[in-house]
């Protein structure tokens, strides 16, 4: 039945955050991309996240976009293979402008993790998780 999922994500500069998105690291298909929207690829299976600006979003959700300096509505979790790579990616995060709100820690004690703000306010972290270490 279902044989993809993907996320929509609005923005308010499509080329800003395609620049953001592409030094820290993520692959677009530029293909699947028009003046309004970009297909960014994410992981070794290229799950899909859309960006697409604010006016077309609200469009296709037929509502108004959460003002992300107030609230969150999501936050998106991206997989780390180790603490360095977290520690990496805090440091792309920084120099592409984002805003690095949770430096780089352990947590509870089985995971190490930082979490950063886009340049539209959506909220993401990177996990590295050592499941050896979690509590049954």
């Amino acid at each position: 039945m279902v044989k993809q999922i993907w996320l929509n994500l609005p923005v308010k500069n499509v080329e800003k955050s395609k620049a953001f998105f592409s030094k820290i690291g993520f692959a677009f298909n530029n293909k699947q991309e028009t003046a309004s929207s970009a297909c960014m690829l994410v992981g070794e299976h290229n799950f899909v996240v859309m960006l697409f600006e604010e006016g077309m979003f609200e469009g296709f959700v037929q509502n108004k976009v959460t003002d992300t300096q107030r609230s969150s509505e999501i936050l998106i979790s991206i997989d780390a293979q180790s603490k360095q790579e977290v520690d990496e990616f805090a440091v792309k995060v920084k120099q592409a402008g984002g805003d690095l709100f949770a430096e780089p820690a352990e947590n509870q004690g089985w995971m190490y993790g930082c979490a950063f703000a886009d340049l539209d306010g959506h909220r993401w972290n990177v996990l590295y998780m050592d499941f050896s270490k979690m509590n049954k």
